[in-house]
Order: C-alpha cells, then structure tokens, then sequence
C-alpha cells in the first residue's frame, strides 16, 4: 500500500484507539449506516459538478470521505477479531481476477453484454446455494427507482426483455390509462397499484435507452429547485409577498428560469 493509504489507516486506529476521539470510538455498524448512505450520495452529486475545475477538488473530497467509511468498517471488524483492510484488498483483488476471465484468463467476451452474462454465472457458481433467484442480490434498501431498474436488467441478461422501445413506449401509454381508469374511479388502493406499474415501465424505458432514472430524477430535482429558488428571489427582488403573486406570474418566472437554463448550457457547448 502506498504511504498516503497506510497513514489513513493509521489515523483510522488512532481515532479509535482509547486516547482517540469519544465520537469516532463511541459508532457501530449500525450507527454508521445513515453517514455510508449519506457520502456515497455525495460523491454523486460531485460527479454532477459542471465545471470542469471544481469538479475534481469537489470529487476528490468526496471520495476521501467515502474511503473513510469503508476504513471505519474495516476498523471495526479488525477490532471485533473478523479481519481487517488487508484482507478487504485482497478479498476484492481476488473477486475481480476471478470475475474478469477473458482479461486475467483464456475466455473470450465480445461485448459488455457477454461480459455481464459471464459475470452472473460466475457469481452463481460463487454463490453455491445460496441464490435461487436471479433476481437475489439487489439490496432491497436501495432507492426504490435504482432498485427497479436493477431488477429489470436482472431479467434481461436472460431474455425477459422487449425486443425494441415502441413496446416499452406501448406498456407505458397502458399503464397510464389504467392509473386514469382508477383515477376516474376514485379507486384509492387502485391508483396506489397503477401509479407504481406506470413508474415501473418509465424505469423501463430508462433501462432500455441506457438512461438511470435515478441520475434522470436527481437532476430534474435539482432543476426544479434552481428555478424555484429564482421565483423566490425575483419575488423577493420586487418586494413582494407571496400572497401578492398569481399562479401565471410564478409560471413565467419559472419559463423564465428555463431560459436561462438553456442560454447557460448553449453558452457551455460553444466553449467545449
């Protein structure tokens, strides 16, 4: 290991270590969940930086802050007898060699798609027992959307798949009108039914386009909440209350967000 990662697992010890600090000594696995969740999110959020400076400083953090809770597990474990970062590295290279025959062995792959069929079966064999399912393995507190589009590519790396978009795009006009159908019917447990079925095809469609819902939703979210804040602040600017503006004049403030959203990304293009 280089001298850097040696001295990040020392100062990991050091923390823990009974002159270290009462917060880091005091976690458990179980209290370290949510700060796991939490920093995997925000190396997501810097790979969505813009700018190509800020980007890397931003990403570099985060990662740091990743490594810290993996090292913090090992810690753990290496406390409690179990096994410790050096057998984490090594459990990892191992896994990876094995996984990747048609680089570190004499199969072949052609494409990623035989890369990803090698890789189940490998896995299976792996696995022994254990999973009787293809669909065994996705964590099921993963985000509800990343979750389903996992299932999803699950089933097709065996053939339970469309064959080209129009039947993804027809499963979804379905889905819509049977929500509209339970929806006209004021049919609670109905529409509750129908709207996950028609979340579930869009996910679809995401999937068979090569585009993550999750990373598509986040980022809407985050396009919501920059043309909401410009609402807020030209209202703000103008002195006005809430109260004192009209549904229309929020709706062209918003248009008006959206314009500069893409005068911003045009302006972008034209300097890559």
């Amino acid at each position: 290991m280089s001298k850097n990662f040696d001295r990040l697992v020392e100062i990991m010890e050091r923390l823990r270590g009974e002159q270290g600090c009462p917060w880091d000594r005091k976690q458990t696995r179980d209290s370290l969940k949510p700060y796991l969740i939490e920093e995997a999110y925000e190396v997501l959020e810097a790979l969505e930086e813009k700018d190509p400076v800020k980007l890397p400083v931003k990403l570099k953090g985060e990662l740091g802050d990743l490594l810290y809770q993996i090292l913090f597990h090992a810690q753990i474990s290496k406390e409690a007898g179990e096994f410790d970062i050096e057998d984490i590295l090594t459990a990892g290279s191992e896994k990876m060699v094995r996984r990747h025959p048609h680089v570190f062995g004499d199969k072949k792959a052609e494409d990623a798609d035989e890369v990803l069929r090698q890789w189940e079966a490998i896995k299976k064999i792996e696995k022994g027992e254990e999973r009787k399912s293809i669909l065994e393995g996705v964590p099921p507190h993963l985000p509800a959307l990343l979750r389903a589009h996992q299932l999803q590519a699950r089933a097709a790396r065996v053939g339970f798949d469309w064959e080209h978009a129009d039947q993804v795009f027809s499963k979804v006009i379905e889905e819509m009108k049977e929500f509209e159908e339970a929806f006209r019917a004021k049919d609670r447990r109905g529409m509750e039914d129908e709207l996950g079925d028609l979340l579930f095809a869009l996910v679809n469609i995401g999937r068979f386009i090569e585009v993550n819902p999750e990373d598509a939703l986040r980022k809407s979210i985050s396009r919501f909440i920059s043309r909401f804040r410009h609402i807020e602040e030209e209202i703000a600017r103008e002195g006005k209350e809430w109260a004192d503006v009209s549904l229309e004049e929020m709706e062209m403030l918003w248009q008006e967000a959206k314009e500069i959203e893409r005068s911003e990304k045009q302006e972008a293009r034209s300097e890559e």
